[in-house]
């Protein structure tokens, strides 16, 4: 196929993706909405940063999760609280702290990954496999290339860091 035949349908393409991820943006807001009623739902997003990325400042935890550092502070509080997560003291910064899952939290965290699996394993039982095994692959590389037009976009010709790249936290 010549160039000008693979970008024949991109017009059209472009816009039934753009409707379809609007619609699943739709669909996600509305899963959203109802997850924040559920236990736990305040944990997922925070322990999801601590245990796949690592220690970090409440700081850089509210900016990598989007959220504002007085909400952070308050779950922050709740988590260390009932021992989900561990301040202690920043070695490069006395004044602050850093915070880190504990045992108990990555336990908290491996069970909500297992929740949402079981969830999803639903959805998807009746697809036949290689449907399953496409969606997983072209869900990746669109990601993967939102990431990157992201990046770019973010720092033309430089690297974005750890920001651009909130869609590899699995929660």
């Amino acid at each position: 196929m010549g160039e000008g035949t693979d970008q024949a349908g991109l017009p059209e393409a472009a816009a039934g993706l753009g409707t379809e991820l609007v619609r699943l943006t739709r669909l996600i807001a509305a899963w959203k909405q109802r997850a924040k009623h559920e236990p736990g739902a305040a944990d997922r997003v925070l322990l999801a940063r601590l245990v796949i990325g690592g220690e970090r400042r409440a700081t850089d935890l509210a900016a990598d999760a989007f959220l504002d550092l007085s909400t952070v502070s308050r779950q922050v509080r709740s988590l260390v609280e009932r021992g989900l997560v561990e301040r202690r003291p920043d070695p490069e910064d006395r004044r602050g702290s850093l915070l880190t899952a504990t045992e108990a939290g990555r336990a908290a965290f491996e069970h909500y990954q297992r929740q949402r699996d079981a969830e999803l394993a639903e959805l998807l039982e009746p697809w036949p496999a290689e449907d399953r095994r496409e969606l997983i692959r072209l869900m990746a590389r669109l990601n993967d290339d939102l990431v990157e037009q992201q990046q770019a976009r973010l720092c033309p010709g430089g690297h974005a860091g750890t920001a651009a790249k909130q869609g590899e936290i699995h929660v």
